[in-house]
């Protein structure tokens, strides 16, 4: 898996792109991060290749939708179409940059229907360690995940930044709500 510090870039690279709310926008972060809630059943006894193990449901097209509907009831965001649109690639590209990486058992995409691994063929991030690791071994992982996740995404806000059109009402809501009137 890319590190906890790699799955929000997708929130933040494509925020402008789908004009989100800071809560909304937080909610994707939040959404980014989520699915590797799994880890916790390590704990408990559960195998990783189970259902609910690492990269089971919680990396699912299903859990994927599911969180999706739930952030948005809480947000109750201005543009609910564009705010699940966001929310569901935020929590989506997790999995999918998880079926990029070098390690693991695959991803259970269609869970819980199927709990058949996948990862993609072209798998250039490296994977992290679970669990606490020498600075030795994370640098090869955040070199990865700065060419493979950050820079992309970066690019990605940089360019609608960059698009003609683009301007400050093409910013968040709260962006573009006037501040009260003096009184």
């Amino acid at each position: 898996m890319p590190t906890i510090l790699s799955h929000p870039a997708v929130a933040i690279g494509f925020r402008r792109w789908f004009g989100c709310e800071r809560r909304v926008f937080i909610a994707g972060t939040i959404g980014s991060i989520l699915p590797d809630a799994d880890v916790i059943g390590f704990a408990y006894g559960v195998r990783y290749a189970s259902t609910f193990g690492h990269r089971g449901f919680t990396h699912s097209i299903f859990f994927a939708i599911v969180v999706s509907l739930i952030l948005l009831l809480i947000t109750r965001p201005q543009r609910p179409l564009a705010a699940f649109a966001f929310l569901f690639l935020c929590t989506m590209s997790h999995a999918l940059f998880d079926a990029m990486t070098t390690g693991g058992l695959g991803i259970a995409f269609f869970s819980p229907f199927s709990n058949h691994r996948y990862f993609f063929p072209w798998r250039p991030i490296r994977v992290s360690p679970i669990g606490p690791a020498s600075l030795q071994r994370l640098l090869p992982v955040f070199v990865s995940e700065l060419k493979w996740v950050w820079l992309p995404m970066i690019s990605a806000a940089i360019v609608r930044k960059l698009l003609p059109g683009t301007s400050r009402t093409d910013a968040p809501a709260e962006a573009r709500t006037p501040p009260p009137p003096r009184r």
